[in-house]
């Protein structure tokens, strides 16, 4: 299976929400319940939300994977952006594969390709939050991150209870 990756732009939106929506209630309604997560996705996953992120310097990223037929299907997409410019600390916003192809190895060769982007652009640090109850917590682990800190961050009438890890690059 041959992968390729590629920016995404305000035209592959679509591809993002498309993935996310398939990705992220499995992974947080058993954690979360059903409203907290239906008003994130609302937030985060909308059109205008998404472009916004764009706009804002998110650098979204979509893993494309060769079918039987040799034409590439979105696969994952991650996103991350610059979070400490003096310090060369970049920030994984958003890493997401399609259930139906976890467990193959291509979120770790995304994550791979997302540490090379930002290697080549000069980063020395990846930060990232995860649930504290979100199992990829432990692919995280495996990848090279450690737990730095513990964050609740507001969002709506609701918190993100988070972990936030590291990885040098």
């Amino acid at each position: 299976m041959k992968l390729t990756y590629r920016y995404a732009t305000a035209k592959d939106i679509a591809i993002i929400r498309e993935i996310a929506e398939k990705t992220w209630f499995a992974t947080y309604e058993p954690i979360l319940g059903k409203q907290q997560p239906q008003y994130m996705f609302d937030l985060i996953y909308s059109e205008e939300g998404l472009e916004e992120q764009m706009n804002a310097g998110q650098l979204f990223v979509i893993q494309y994977a060769s079918d039987e037929n040799q034409i590439d299907v979105p696969r994952a997409f991650a996103s991350y952006s610059m979070k400490d410019d003096d310090e060369k600390i970049y920030k994984l916003n958003k890493l997401y594969l399609n259930p139906d192809f976890q467990g193959g190895g291509l979120g770790k060769k995304l994550l791979i390709e997302v540490e090379k982007q930002i290697k080549e652009s000069g980063g020395n640090w990846l930060d990232l939050n995860v649930n504290r109850y979100n199992k990829a917590k432990l692919f995280y682990e495996r990848m090279g991150f450690e737990i730095i800190a513990e964050e609740d961050i507001p969002i709506g009438e609701y918190f993100m209870n988070d972990y936030v890890m590291r990885k040098k690059l």
